[in-house]
C-alpha cells in the first residue's frame, strides 16, 4: 500500500517559528553567533548554504525513469549539500555570504552548475542515482548515508576541477595513514627507527617527495563517517560529542535520516539541532541563455528549521572539510582531545595507522562489488521501513 510523502507541498502551508530569543550560543558548521545579537548574521549565514531539495520536471534519468525524486530522493539531496558546503569552502571559503540578487562569482556558478539536475552535470541527481546502481541501489530507491557517502566519493573522481580527496572512515575508525596517503599520494613514512625525527601524527611534517610530473600540494580533504549512535534511538550519552562537532572549524555538518526523513545537519541552539529539509518540491531550473543560474531557490530563506536533539535518527554520517594537511593535523589533534575528555561518549576514533583487524583498505574505501556494498548497508542504514513512491 502507496504511504503519503510528507512533503511542504502536500501541507500547502508551514509556519516557521522565528529564530528564539536566548542566551545560549548559536553554533553553525564552526562559527559560533549570538542569538541575541547576531540575529541577522545567523540569517545570512543559513541562507548562503546552498539548499537542494525535491525537483520535478526534469530530464528523465536514465532517459526512461523517473523525471522527480519526490519521495525518495531526500538523501541523496542531503549528499548534494554537504557536498555543495565543501566546494563552497574549498573555492569560495568559510566565509562567502550569497547575497539575492547580487552578481555572483564564476566560482559559484561552476558549483551551482554541478548540481543541477541534468545528466551532464557531475553531482545532479542523474549521476548520484545511476552511480547507485552500482552500490546496489536502483534508481527510485532511498539511499542511507552511508551508500550516499560511497556514491560522493566514487562521483569526486570525475571533478578535475575541484581535486578533491573524499574518504570514508569505516568501522568508526578515522587511520591517519590512510588519509594523508589519499591526499598525498608521494608521502613518505618516516621510518618509527629513526627516533626524534618523527612529526605531528607520526609523520615528519612536510615530509613528502614529489615526482617530476607531481606537484606536491595537498588535496582538499572531505571526510565522511558513516556512524550509528543507536538503534531506533539517538543514544543521549554520544549527544554532547555530536554537539562538539558543529563546533569544530572543519565541520561540514551530518547529514542522517531514515526513509522519507532525512536531513542536513547544519548545527544547534540549546538542545535543538539546526537543520536544512529536503522536502519541498520545486521545479527544475535550466540555466539562463548568459550562463547565469536563477538561484533564489537554491537558498533556503526562511527562519532556520529546528528539531529537539532526540528526534534525530541514530543514522547518520558526519563531514568534515581539511582544505590543508595543517588544517587536518589540527581536526585530528582537536578530535583526540575531545575523545580523552569527560564530556559525552566518542563516536569514533582517531588512529595513526591501520588496525591489524582492519581489512585491506583499498575493500573498504572502494565499493565496486555489491557483496561489499550489502554489507556495510547492514551495517549503517536503517532500511527496514518499507515504503512506496507515490504516482509522480
Amino acid at each position: 500500500m502507496a504511504t503519503a510523502t510528507l512533503t511542504y507541498d502536500t501541507l500547502g502551508f508551514i509556519e516557521f517559528e522565528e529564530f528564539p530569543e536566548t542566551a545560549e550560543p548559536v553554533w553553525i558548521l564552526g562559527r559560533e553567533f549570538s542569538a541575541l545579537t547576531e540575529k541577522d548574521e545567523i540569517i545570512s549565514h543559513f541562507s548562503s548554504r546552498l539548499w537542494f531539495t525535491y525537483r520535478k520536471n526534469f530530464q528523465s534519468i536514465g532517459g526512461t525513469g523517473p523525471s522527480s525524486d519526490t519521495g525518495w530522493g531526500c538523501m541523496l539531496r542531503c549528499g548534494q549539500m554537504i557536498l555543495a558546503e565543501a566546494l563552497v569552502c574549498s573555492h569560495l571559503g568559510r566565509d562567502w555570504r550569497w547575497v539575492r540578487g547580487q552578481l555572483q562569482k564564476q566560482e559559484y556558478l561552476h558549483i551551482l552548475n554541478a548540481f543541477l539536475d541534468k545528466k551532464d552535470s557531475c553531482y545532479s541527481i542523474h549521476q548520484i542515482a545511476q552511480m547507485g546502481v552500482g552500490e546496489g541501489k536502483p534508481v527510485g530507491q532511498w539511499y542511507g548515508p552511508n551508500t550516499v557517502a560511497q556514491v560522493l566519493k566514487n562521483l569526486t573522481v570525475f571533478d578535475s576541477w575541484s581535486r578533491l580527496a573524499v574518504h570514508v572512515a569505516m568501522d568508526n575508525t578515522v587511520v591517519i595513514e590512510d588519509i594523508k596517503r589519499l591526499c598525498m599520494p608521494w608521502l613518505e613514512l618516516v621510518g618509527t627507527s629513526r627516533e626524534g625525527e618523527r612529526g605531528v601524527n607520526g609523520y615528519r611534517e612536510g615530509a613528502c617527495t614529489a615526482g617530476a610530473e607531481e606537484t606536491p600540494t595537498w588535496r582538499p580533504l572531505v571526510l565522511l563517517v558513516p556512524l550509528r549512535l543507536g538503534l531506533s534511538d539517538i543514544n543521549q550519552a554520544y549527544v554532547p560529542t555530536l554537539k562538539h562537532c558543529f563546533t569544530l572549524p572543519q565541520s561540514l555538518g551530518v547529514i542522517g535520516g531514515k526513509p522519507n526523513s532525512a536531513h542536513y545537519f547544519i548545527g544547534f541552539v540549546g538542545e535543538e539541532l539546526i537543520y536544512l529539509d529536503p522536502h519541498t518540491t520545486q521545479p527544475a531550473v535550466e540555466p539562463r541563455a548568459n550562463g547565469t543560474i536563477p538561484d533564489d531557490t537554491f537558498h533556503c530563506q526562511h527562519p532556520p528549521c529546528r528539531m529537539h536533539v532526540r528526534e534525530m535518527d541514530p543514522s547518520i554520517a558526519v563531514g568534515f572539510f581539511c582544505k590543508t594537511e595543517d588544517d587536518f593535523d589540527d581536526w585530528c589533534a582537536r578530535i583526540r582531545k575531545l575523545s580523552r575528555s569527560a564530556e559525552g561518549l566518542p563516536m569514533f576514533e582517531v588512529v595513526d595507522s591501520q588496525p591489524a583487524h582492519f581489512a585491506c583498505a583499498d575493500v573498504l574505501n572502494f565499493t565496486p562489488e555489491l557483496s561489499v556494498s550489502d554489507h556495510k548497508e547492514r551495517l549503517f542504514d536503517s532500511e527496514d521501513e518499507e515504503f512506496e513512491i507515490l504516482s509522480l
